[in-house]
């Protein structure tokens, strides 16, 4: 093992539609306006180019106001009955695709 990593995620399977968050899509291209895009492209002559942001589905900010638990094992023992309020989207959020 060359890194150790972890992830906190949250429980989103806990999470009820309109009442918790409003939407849970996230927009994403259809696969006939990325083939028109790349046919245009080649008939023009012209280089294109694929990215990917890492970690913006983190950076995303969130619309509603979001509390999670503290963490099993990771509970402080001053106040164990304290919540996060989250800043930004979170790993098992339903509406974290959409931030």
């Amino acid at each position: 093992v060359l890194k150790n990593k972890a992830r906190l995620v949250a429980q989103g399977f806990r999470q009820e539609e309109r009442i918790d968050f409003k939407e849970s899509f996230a927009p994403v291209a259809i696969i006939e306006a990325i083939r028109i895009s790349t046919a245009n492209a080649a008939n023009k002559n012209m280089t294109i180019f694929q990215m990917d942001v890492k970690m913006e589905f983190l950076n995303g900010e969130l619309k509603e106001e979001v509390y999670v638990s503290q963490p099993e094992r990771f509970v402080d023992q001053g106040n164990p009955s304290h919540v996060y309020k989250l800043k930004k989207a979170l790993y098992g959020l339903k509406q974290a695709p959409r931030a």
